[in-house]
């Protein structure tokens, strides 16, 4: 049964992971993350279930626009024209994050977790996700609530949420 991203907002981050090792596993599918403010959250949770080295490789912590750049192929001219927070950096995340690891699908986010760094035009709790594949990739900007916990705890989530809903559509 496909699910909405409305409908996994409650699930504890244990069972939204274990989710999607059940997907990743039936789909035979191997999934990355490429992560900047998360610090390496999303691939913390996914391997926290036993049995998730079948289906998860390599994920990438790219806290620095210079590491964006060297492990996953982020065009400089992007982080500087728009910025490391921005629609551009985390489809590029994406897309580095498959053709390196070989993975079919990936997730990235890269945010302002606070509490500094904000601006008027990317404040405090702004992040952008993006998740897909080399050739293809969604990306929605999230505004989180909270102190810089609460930020980085919600894009956790929200990102392996994404993963499970592109695979429940297969």
């Amino acid at each position: 049964m496909a699910r909405s991203i409305e409908s996994l907002k409650n699930l504890d981050l244990t069972l939204l992971a274990q989710r999607l090792g059940k997907l990743c596993t039936t789909y035979q599918v191997e999934v990355s993350a490429a992560e900047s403010c998360t610090g390496g959250g999303i691939a913390s949770a996914i391997t926290a279930v036993p049995g998730s080295s079948a289906y998860f490789s390599t994920g990438y912590v790219t806290y620095s626009n210079a590491a964006k750049t060297r492990l996953l192929g982020v065009p400089e001219e992007i982080l500087e024209s728009q910025g490391a927070v921005s629609e551009a950096v985390v489809k590029a995340m994406v897309a580095g994050a498959c053709r390196e690891s070989g993975a079919d699908l990936a997730v990235a986010v890269s945010g302002v977790a606070g509490p500094d760094g904000g601006s008027d035009e990317k404040p405090v709790g702004t992040v952008w996700l993006a998740w897909g594949g080399v050739s293809a990739q969604q990306a929605e900007c999230l505004h989180f609530p909270g102190d810089r916990h609460a930020v980085r705890e919600q894009a956790v989530r929200q990102g392996i949420a994404r993963l499970i809903v592109a695979l429940d559509k297969r």
